[in-house]
């Protein structure tokens, strides 16, 4: 066994860094877009880096696919069709599928060789992509948004890296615009919000920009990630005029399907935004 040593990532704009212990490098892949590793850790099973940045681990990425999904397809009266934009590691498209009433699933990721890397040494989150509801598309989100038949999606998910590189264009006003029009008037709008601690300025415009694009109502969900900077992560739900945040509790407490995290308490819990959040929030109208 290959002695131990450690993997540091520094991320500038929360002033932090956070390790691993890894034993050996697993893989490697530069794409056209980005460089992909695969590393063995001691603790945390396998680790996945695109540029340097930690995008999951084996042990935890269980806590970001769930709540990237469950709690808008709880929300929505009855979500069917569902796209997914990035989410290359195929985890979120997993969580999407345990839902018998979703009819149709697409994923779109720019980068083919996220989601093979993720077949290869994440194989358990790939479960799904054989599923005949399922479609994983290997294009530029943005666009794929833009091509959409007005009105025919129920639930856009924004699995995104951070705003930079490939994912820079998924947080502006054009792009939120495009969601809008693809989605059903009650349709629900999921973006990853990342630190709610050390990012509220990114979650004030990222909201903003949203509303600019017709969307009334926001809720920003947070939840554990801790190997994402911080270690509290979140994601931020948008719906048009006339829509809230209630629910289907009932049913999210006897889904049938197995969760490590999302149950209806922990939704229940996420909707208590605190109250620095909601300040700061709020002071942005």
């Amino acid at each position: 066994m290959t002695e131990p040593r450690w993997h540091y990532e520094h991320f500038e704009p929360t002033g932090s860094a956070i390790g691993y212990r890894i034993t050996r490098k697993l893989d490697e892949v530069q794409s056209p877009f980005q460089k992909i590793e695969i590393y063995e850790t001691t603790d945390w099973g396998n680790l996945m880096l695109i540029d340097g940045a930690v995008m999951l681990t084996s042990r935890d990425n269980f806590l970001y696919h769930e709540m990237m999904s469950h709690p808008a397809l709880f929300t929505h009266a009855d979500p069917q069709h569902v796209v997914i934009i990035g989410g290359g590691d195929c985890g979120t498209l997993r969580e999407v599928l345990k839902h018998e009433g979703v009819r149709r699933a697409v994923q779109c990721d720019i980068d083919e060789q996220v989601t093979r890397m993720a077949e290869k040494w994440f194989p358990e989150l790939c479960e799904r992509n054989a599923d005949p509801r399922a479609e994983l598309l290997f294009d530029d989100g943005v666009a794929y948004m833009r091509n959409c038949a007005p009105g025919s999606v129920d639930v856009v998910i924004v699995d995104s890296t951070d705003p930079v590189g490939p994912a820079e264009g998924l947080f502006n006003r054009a792009f939120y615009e495009s969601c809008f029009r693809a989605l059903k008037d009650d349709g629900i709008l999921v973006q990853q919000s990342e630190s709610p601690l050390m990012q509220l300025a990114l979650i004030r415009q990222m909201r903003a920009e949203m509303a600019k694009a017709g969307f009334a109502a926001f809720k920003t969900l947070p939840f554990p990630q801790p190997c994402y900077p911080t270690g509290w992560w979140s994601c931020t739900l948008a719906r048009k005029p006339g829509h809230g945040f209630g629910f289907r509790e009932a049913e999210a407490e006897a889904r049938p399907f197995a969760t490590a995290y999302y149950s209806a308490g922990v939704h229940r819990g996420a909707l208590a935004t605190p109250p620095f959040v909601a300040a700061a929030l709020d002071a942005a109208g």
